[in-house]
């Protein structure tokens, strides 16, 4: 089975080669940036005499409707530097000034509203760049982009914050926006005379996206294939970024109703983050506490498989893709940072398994090669039979050609002690990978062939996974396939994955139609399948889906889809999706047939009132499945933000199979008082789960990057009057200082 493997592997590399040759038309578009050495006021108004040294940039184009004629309201920019900071002038013609600003909170979300966003990629890779954005009221969002920034999915990193400024003025006819951004907030090679540049601009009562450097809107808005240049005038100096050190203070009251046991505790930790020259950065945990963390989505889980949830905590997410885009997504991650820091009771009840310190450095090492090191030691909870942990990542990724790159990953994971309640098999596990990343210069091409190990105690036989995906997008189509074969004895504890011992077949096309319509963006049809083969039951079928959509997207982003989907799917075990306590679960050794049609509409979202809907229903197993799933949003913008999430489940299975209807019902209040002052109350109720919860924040932020909050949740068992299991008040301090 290894020979196979390393086949498959040979053949995705000689399907990849020949697209390496793939080019495109450079774009000519570039901005001097002119030195200067008097003081510019951030004040929105761009009126200082030394804006005078820099010319108007303008001769945008739209992304939509069109990709191919100029943008009705255009937007013209100008650029300055002096030794320490980057000064960027920004003024956006308008329609009215009826701005979608629905809150002030930073990183705010721009889909669906007005907003402004510079990208720069300082070391000119066309893969990963550095996005502060803005909208009319001067909001602040920042983040990291990685990747070439080719899906809306992946590659966005908004957990990412730095210093910097950004003030605003509006008119009649147009608003300003005039930034500063240190030099020392970003990274970048100060022998390198010029960076790529992009501006993208949303403009939502004209209805239209709009960028500097044209882009086809097959691909997505800010694409790091499609950029221009700013070229200095005087060369950069070496950055002297500072040491930033972020202490924090917290202090939390818990009552734990289900075992009549209160406590309180105070701790003190702190994170640091010291530059080692222009490129590299290195993060220090010690004590990290993540009272603040936004809680987890509640999901309905109606599958065999586990839900992978989003990471929220900082510490893991600055230049997060080089530890994490590995793999596949749906079917194999070696590196899931959820892994570290959270595990499971005896009960199976997810809980926090204490960081007592960690380091990770992760940047460049030269203008072509990003290095990432990753080590964190966890704290041991006998009493769960949870030991205590060291976990280290180490990759390395390489720049090929334009925009592809080779990357080298090792991850380890071993236990520190030698407990009594952890078998031999469980002490310790390695993987190691290499994968080649294609993304040809225009985009058309993108891909991924990947080949890993695992190193497991006992587990020796067959313990690799290699596989690869190819995709083709041009305006009118797409066309993807996807390879993966996947070894029985492959295991990754610090890692994601649905399955072993697997080979997935997975083909897709979509066809795209442009109207005459202005108010229609396209027409979709999608054909998507894969297949599931067992190699260890001499490839025997054990899933298959078939998928068919048509999907309808208007400028406004209202979209109307329809798909219908037919599954097969072969129980080796037997399974029960309700999830309910003492029901008999449907056999195993089984082969099920089940068809499903969908409708799904999603309104405006610059609308006041606003909504997503899908509507389910079809077989399911041996019975039917109707599911019904809505998000209402309504604001009072900028100030007040409310949403509600309505899920059902209606599962109808022949007796004596269980039976269920299963809620999800989550109303969020988010009140933005000013651009410092933060409330947001969350409530969760899972009928799946059994379970109510509460969650109330209170964020102030006092200070640049620093913050004062106070977190109140609560939790309840539905099925027992609601009586509460566990109810917390948490205060934390938390500071960033600069030395």
């Amino acid at each position: 089975m290894k020979n196979n493997n390393i086949k498959a592997l040979i053949y995705l590399w000689a399907i990849f080669f020949p697209l390496l040759l793939t080019s495109q038309e450079k774009q000519e578009k570039e901005i001097l940036v002119p030195s200067i050495k008097g003081s510019i006021k951030i004040d929105g108004l761009g009126n200082e005499i030394d804006w005078e040294k820099s010319n108007w940039t303008s001769d945008f184009w739209m992304w939509r409707p069109s990709d191919s004629i100029p943008a009705k309201k255009q937007t013209r920019f100008k650029i300055l530097r002096d030794e320490q900071n980057l000064y960027i002038l920004v003024e956006s013609d308008i329609n009215g000034t009826n701005f979608t600003t629905p809150n002030l909170k930073r990183d705010f979300e721009t889909f669906g509203s007005d907003y402004l966003t510079l990208l720069f990629d300082t070391f000119s890779d066309a893969t990963n760049a550095f996005s502060f954005a803005t909208n009319p009221l001067g909001i602040k969002a920042d983040g990291l982009i990685s990747g070439g920034n080719q899906d809306y999915r992946t590659g966005r990193n908004f957990a990412w914050d730095t210093k910097w400024n950004v003030e605003t003025s509006v008119t009649d006819t147009h608003y300003t926006a005039e930034f500063k951004i240190p030099f020392n907030s970003m990274f970048y090679d100060n022998k390198n005379p010029s960076w790529r540049f992009n501006i993208l601009r949303r403009n939502t009562q004209g209805n239209e996206h709009s960028i500097w450097v044209r882009t086809p809107q097959n691909q997505v808005i800010g694409n790091l294939a499609f950029m221009g240049k700013m070229v200095f005038e005087t060369p950069l100096k070496k950055a002297k970024n500072p040491i930033s050190l972020i202490p924090f203070l917290s202090g939390a009251s818990y009552t734990d109703f289900e075992n009549s046991e209160k406590k309180t505790s105070f701790a003190v930790g702190g994170d640091a983050k010291v530059p080692i020259g222009n490129a590299l950065n290195l993060d220090l945990t010690f004590n990290p506490d993540f009272s603040q963390v936004e809680v987890d989505d509640q999901v309905v889980n109606l599958t065999r498989f586990a839900i992978s949830l989003p990471e929220k905590r900082q510490f893991f997410t600055q230049n997060d893709d080089l530890f994490k885009d590995f793999g596949a997504n749906r079917d194999v991650i070696p590196f899931f940072s959820r892994r570290i820091g959270v595990a499971e009771d005896l009960d199976g009840n997810t809980i926090e398994n204490k960081i007592i310190a960690g380091g990770r450095l992760s940047g460049k090492l030269n203008s072509n090669l990003r290095i990432g090191f990753l080590n964190i030691l966890t704290e041991a909870d006998v009493k769960n039979e949870i030991p205590s942990n060291l976990n280290t990542v180490f990759t390395l990724r390489q720049k090929v050609f334009d925009r592809s790159n080779i990357s080298f990953f090792y991850i380890d994971r071993r236990t520190t002690d030698d407990y009594d309640f952890i078998s031999e098999e469980e002490r310790k596990n390695s993987v190691t990978g290499i994968e080649y990343n294609l993304a040809s210069t225009d985009s058309k091409w993108t891909g991924r062939a990947f080949l890993h190990k695992s190193f497991t105690q006992g587990l020796t036989e067959d313990d690799m996974i290699a596989g690869g995906v190819l995709r083709r997008n041009t305006l009118e189509q797409q066309i993807e396939l996807e390879v993966i074969h996947g070894g029985e004895d492959f295991r990754s504890d610090l890692g994601f994955f649905r399955r072993t011992g697997f080979v997935k077949i997975a083909p897709a096309y979509t066809y795209r139609i442009y109207p005459k319509n202005p108010n229609v963006i396209n027409y979709e049809f999608s054909q998507r399948s894969f297949l599931i083969l067992d190699p260890t039951k001499e490839y025997k079928l054990t899933e298959r889906w078939l998928i068919s959509s048509i999907r309808k997207r208007y400028l406004d982003n209202t979209s109307l889809r329809f798909q219908f989907t037919n599954r097969y799917e072969f129980l080796f075990e037997e399974f029960d999706p309700t999830r309910s306590d003492g029901a008999i679960p449907l056999p195993g050794n089984v082969d099920y047939n089940f068809s499903e049609i969908e409708l799904a509409y999603r309104s405006d979202q610059r609308k006041i009132f606003n909504f997503n809907t899908e509507v389910k229903y079809g077989t399911f197993y041996n019975g039917t499945k109707l599911s019904i799933e809505n998000q209402i949003n309504w604001r009072k913008q900028p100030i007040f933000n409310a949403s509600m999430i309505v899920n059902f489940n209606a599962i109808k299975l022949p007796d004596p199979y269980p039976s269920k209807d299963i809620w999800l019902i989550s109303p969020k209040l988010d009140f933005t008082f000013s651009k410092t002052l933060f409330w947001t109350t969350f409530v969760q109720y899972n009928s799946q789960g059994e379970n109510l919860g509460v969650n109330s924040r209170l964020q102030w932020r006092f200070a640049p990057l620093s913050d004062l909050f106070f977190v109140y949740n609560d939790n309840y068992i539905s099925t027992d009057n609601f009586s509460p299991r566990y109810r917390s008040f948490n205060l934390k301090f938390t500071y960033w200082l600069n030395i």
